[in-house]
């Protein structure tokens, strides 16, 4: 696991807690990017918030998707 990239799983959680749990870790990482696990299997209502939420977030410089169940939230270029 590269030391660089903090997971995070949402899955399973509402939008309310999803986002608090979000917003926590952006306040608190050290990281440059923080790999939001949101799945898409049982919907993509998560996906979406967190697309949509966090692409203009002062701290988030741009998001990559390499696959359909997780948003990395680039804070810095390493």
């Amino acid at each position: 696991m590269n030391a660089g990239i903090q997971r995070l799983d949402v899955h399973g959680m509402n939008l309310y807690q999803a986002k608090v749990a979000i917003d926590s870790q952006l306040r608190r990482s050290k990281s440059y990017r923080i790999r939001v696990i949101h799945g898409y299997h049982q919907g993509t209502e998560i996906r979406d918030m967190v697309r949509e939420e966090y692409q203009n977030h002062p701290k988030v410089i741009r998001m990559e998707t390499s696959h359909p169940g997780e948003t990395d939230l680039v804070l810095r270029e390493f």
